[in-house]
Protein backbone atom coordinates (compact mmCIF):
# COMPACT_ATOMS: atom_id res chain seq x y z
CA UNK A 1 0.00 0.00 0.00
CA UNK A 2 1.52 3.83 -1.21
CA UNK A 3 0.47 6.79 0.75
CA UNK A 4 -0.07 9.25 -1.84
CA UNK A 5 -1.55 12.10 0.75
CA UNK A 6 -1.86 13.07 4.02
CA UNK A 7 -4.36 15.24 5.52
CA UNK A 8 -4.16 16.58 8.83
CA UNK A 9 -6.56 17.78 11.75
CA UNK A 10 -6.02 21.37 12.72
CA UNK A 11 -7.05 21.72 16.33
CA UNK A 12 -5.00 20.24 19.02
CA UNK A 13 -2.97 18.28 16.04
CA UNK A 14 -1.31 21.04 14.22
CA UNK A 15 -2.06 24.04 16.49
CA UNK A 16 -2.44 23.94 20.23
CA UNK A 17 -6.27 24.79 21.29
CA UNK A 18 -4.89 24.75 24.89
CA UNK A 19 -2.18 27.62 24.42
CA UNK A 20 -5.74 29.61 24.40
CA UNK A 21 -4.91 29.27 28.58
CA UNK A 22 -2.53 32.11 29.04
CA UNK A 23 -4.72 35.08 27.51
CA UNK A 24 -7.27 33.67 29.41
CA UNK A 25 -5.40 34.15 32.72
CA UNK A 26 -4.93 37.63 31.42
CA UNK A 27 -8.70 38.37 32.06
CA UNK A 28 -9.59 35.81 33.97
CA UNK A 29 -6.55 35.08 36.31
CA UNK A 30 -5.93 31.49 37.86
CA UNK A 31 -8.81 30.55 35.69
CA UNK A 32 -7.10 29.79 31.90
CA UNK A 33 -6.08 26.67 32.23
CA UNK A 34 -10.09 25.40 33.22
CA UNK A 35 -11.40 27.85 30.92
CA UNK A 36 -9.06 26.37 27.97
CA UNK A 37 -10.14 22.75 28.84
CA UNK A 38 -13.65 23.29 29.03
CA UNK A 39 -14.06 25.36 26.25
CA UNK A 40 -12.77 22.45 23.87
CA UNK A 41 -14.71 20.16 25.64
CA UNK A 42 -18.10 21.66 24.87
CA UNK A 43 -16.87 22.91 21.35
CA UNK A 44 -16.45 19.63 20.47
CA UNK A 45 -20.05 18.53 22.16
CA UNK A 46 -21.47 21.39 20.14
CA UNK A 47 -20.14 19.82 16.53
CA UNK A 48 -21.48 16.43 17.53
CA UNK A 49 -24.88 17.62 18.37
CA UNK A 50 -25.16 19.67 15.59
CA UNK A 51 -23.94 17.18 13.24
CA UNK A 52 -26.58 14.35 15.17
CA UNK A 53 -29.63 16.54 14.55
CA UNK A 54 -29.48 18.42 10.87
CA UNK A 55 -28.15 21.95 12.57
CA UNK A 56 -25.15 22.82 11.12
CA UNK A 57 -23.88 26.41 12.39
CA UNK A 58 -20.37 27.10 11.49
CA UNK A 59 -17.47 26.32 13.75
CA UNK A 60 -16.44 30.35 14.39
CA UNK A 61 -19.70 30.03 15.73
CA UNK A 62 -19.59 26.48 17.65
CA UNK A 63 -16.76 28.17 19.01
CA UNK A 64 -17.77 31.22 20.52
CA UNK A 65 -21.25 29.51 21.42
CA UNK A 66 -18.75 27.37 23.46
CA UNK A 67 -16.99 30.74 25.14
CA UNK A 68 -20.15 31.90 26.25
CA UNK A 69 -21.91 28.75 27.71
CA UNK A 70 -18.37 27.90 29.44
CA UNK A 71 -17.80 31.42 31.10
CA UNK A 72 -21.76 31.10 32.55
CA UNK A 73 -20.79 27.85 34.16
CA UNK A 74 -17.47 29.35 35.82
CA UNK A 75 -19.34 31.87 36.87
CA UNK A 76 -16.90 34.32 34.93
CA UNK A 77 -17.98 37.85 33.59
CA UNK A 78 -17.50 37.47 29.70
CA UNK A 79 -16.99 41.08 28.46
CA UNK A 80 -17.31 41.72 24.89
CA UNK A 81 -13.59 42.79 25.03
CA UNK A 82 -12.58 39.70 26.39
CA UNK A 83 -14.59 37.67 24.18
CA UNK A 84 -13.23 39.40 20.79
CA UNK A 85 -9.97 38.69 22.42
CA UNK A 86 -10.34 35.46 23.03
CA UNK A 87 -12.26 34.62 19.89
CA UNK A 88 -9.34 36.68 17.88
CA UNK A 89 -6.27 34.59 19.78
CA UNK A 90 -8.52 31.18 18.52
CA UNK A 91 -8.12 32.51 14.78
CA UNK A 92 -4.54 32.63 15.44
CA UNK A 93 -3.31 29.64 17.80
CA UNK A 94 0.14 28.64 18.75
CA UNK A 95 1.67 26.00 16.06
CA UNK A 96 3.41 23.11 18.21
CA UNK A 97 6.92 23.79 17.72
CA UNK A 98 8.18 20.60 15.95
CA UNK A 99 5.55 21.14 13.27
CA UNK A 100 6.71 22.88 10.68
CA UNK A 101 9.96 21.02 10.33
CA UNK A 102 7.86 17.95 10.18
CA UNK A 103 5.61 19.22 7.31
CA UNK A 104 8.87 20.41 5.57
CA UNK A 105 10.28 17.46 5.36
CA UNK A 106 6.95 15.33 4.29
CA UNK A 107 6.78 18.24 1.65
CA UNK A 108 10.41 16.88 0.72
CA UNK A 109 9.81 13.30 0.13
CA UNK A 110 6.90 14.29 -1.90
CA UNK A 111 3.87 13.92 -0.26
CA UNK A 112 0.87 16.19 -1.24
CA UNK A 113 -0.35 17.53 2.27
CA UNK A 114 -3.61 18.91 3.50
CA UNK A 115 -6.00 20.31 6.22
CA UNK A 116 -9.12 18.33 6.57
CA UNK A 117 -10.93 20.37 9.76
CA UNK A 118 -14.02 21.21 11.36
CA UNK A 119 -12.59 24.89 10.88
CA UNK A 120 -13.91 27.55 8.49
CA UNK A 121 -11.98 27.96 5.52
CA UNK A 122 -11.01 31.69 6.89
CA UNK A 123 -9.99 30.22 10.24
CA UNK A 124 -7.78 27.71 8.59
CA UNK A 125 -5.96 30.22 6.85
CA UNK A 126 -5.48 32.64 9.45
CA UNK A 127 -4.16 29.76 12.04
CA UNK A 128 -1.84 28.84 9.22
CA UNK A 129 -0.51 32.14 8.05
CA UNK A 130 -0.20 32.65 12.03
CA UNK A 131 1.75 29.97 11.85
CA UNK A 132 4.07 30.27 9.20
CA UNK A 133 3.02 27.82 7.38
CA UNK A 134 1.72 28.94 3.90
CA UNK A 135 2.55 26.98 0.99
CA UNK A 136 2.88 23.79 2.39
CA UNK A 137 -0.54 22.71 2.17
CA UNK A 138 -2.20 21.76 -1.70
CA UNK A 139 -5.68 22.27 0.09
CA UNK A 140 -7.05 23.66 3.59
CA UNK A 141 -10.23 21.21 3.91
CA UNK A 142 -13.19 22.22 5.42
CA UNK A 143 -16.52 20.36 6.13
CA UNK A 144 -18.32 23.34 5.64
CA UNK A 145 -18.85 22.46 1.98
CA UNK A 146 -21.13 19.70 3.32
CA UNK A 147 -22.46 20.96 6.64
CA UNK A 148 -21.12 18.01 8.54
CA UNK A 149 -19.00 17.71 11.55
CA UNK A 150 -16.80 15.41 12.29
CA UNK A 151 -17.07 12.18 12.56
CA UNK A 152 -20.02 12.49 10.05
CA UNK A 153 -18.72 10.09 6.94
CA UNK A 154 -19.52 13.07 4.64
CA UNK A 155 -16.93 15.08 6.70
CA UNK A 156 -14.42 12.11 5.89
CA UNK A 157 -15.25 11.49 2.52
CA UNK A 158 -13.75 15.10 1.70
CA UNK A 159 -10.09 14.06 1.74
CA UNK A 160 -10.88 11.22 -1.21
CA UNK A 161 -13.04 13.07 -3.31
CA UNK A 162 -10.05 16.44 -2.79
CA UNK A 163 -7.07 13.94 -4.30
CA UNK A 164 -9.35 11.61 -6.51
CA UNK A 165 -7.77 8.44 -4.64
CA UNK A 166 -9.68 5.73 -1.89
CA UNK A 167 -8.96 6.78 1.45
CA UNK A 168 -7.02 3.77 2.12
CA UNK A 169 -4.21 5.86 -0.14
CA UNK A 170 -4.19 9.30 2.72
CA UNK A 171 -2.81 9.18 5.76
CA UNK A 172 -5.73 10.91 8.28
CA UNK A 173 -3.40 12.09 11.33
CA UNK A 174 -4.80 13.50 14.28
CA UNK A 175 -4.50 14.32 17.90
CA UNK A 176 -7.95 13.52 19.11
CA UNK A 177 -8.41 9.77 19.68
CA UNK A 178 -12.17 9.86 18.45
CA UNK A 179 -10.88 11.72 15.68
CA UNK A 180 -8.72 9.04 14.38
CA UNK A 181 -10.72 6.33 15.10
CA UNK A 182 -13.41 7.43 13.29
CA UNK A 183 -11.32 7.47 10.38
CA UNK A 184 -9.71 4.32 10.42
CA UNK A 185 -13.37 3.05 10.53
CA UNK A 186 -13.85 5.38 7.59
CA UNK A 187 -11.44 3.79 5.66
CA UNK A 188 -8.20 5.62 6.20
CA UNK A 189 -5.30 5.08 7.12
CA UNK A 190 -4.26 6.71 10.20
CA UNK A 191 -1.48 8.04 12.67
CA UNK A 192 -2.79 9.04 16.31
CA UNK A 193 -0.67 12.27 17.55
CA UNK A 194 -0.71 11.18 20.97
CA UNK A 195 0.20 14.28 22.86
CA UNK A 196 -0.81 13.84 25.94
CA UNK A 197 -0.50 10.32 26.98
CA UNK A 198 -3.90 9.92 26.70
CA UNK A 199 -5.47 5.50 26.67
CA UNK A 200 -7.00 4.35 23.15
CA UNK A 201 -11.02 5.11 22.72
CA UNK A 202 -12.57 1.71 24.06
CA UNK A 203 -13.94 1.56 20.38
CA UNK A 204 -12.64 -1.98 19.21
CA UNK A 205 -10.70 0.13 16.85
CA UNK A 206 -6.64 0.92 16.84
CA UNK A 207 -4.66 3.57 14.58
CA UNK A 208 -1.99 2.03 12.43
CA UNK A 209 0.87 4.20 13.61
CA UNK A 210 0.83 6.35 16.99
CA UNK A 211 3.82 8.45 18.54
CA UNK A 212 3.79 11.38 20.41
CA UNK A 213 4.65 14.44 17.99
CA UNK A 214 4.24 15.41 14.31
CA UNK A 215 8.04 14.23 14.01
CA UNK A 216 6.98 10.71 14.48
CA UNK A 217 4.18 10.87 11.42
CA UNK A 218 7.76 11.12 9.53
CA UNK A 219 9.18 8.14 10.40
CA UNK A 220 6.07 6.32 10.03
CA UNK A 221 5.06 7.26 6.58
CA UNK A 222 9.02 6.36 4.99
CA UNK A 223 7.60 2.74 5.22
CA UNK A 224 5.50 3.67 3.22
CA UNK A 225 7.30 6.23 0.43
CA UNK A 226 7.96 4.08 -2.93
Amino acid sequence: MTIQAIAFDAYGTLFDVYSISQLADKYFPRRGNELAQLWRSKQIEYTQLRTMCSMYKPFWEVTQDALVFVCKKMALSLSLDAQNALMGQYARLDAFPENLGALQALRTAGYKLSILSNGTTPMLQSAVDAAGMQGLFSHLISVETVNKYKTAPEAYQLGPDVFGVPAKNILFVSSNGWDVCCATWFGYTTFWVNRADAPLEELGVTPHGIGRSLSDVVAFVSQYHS
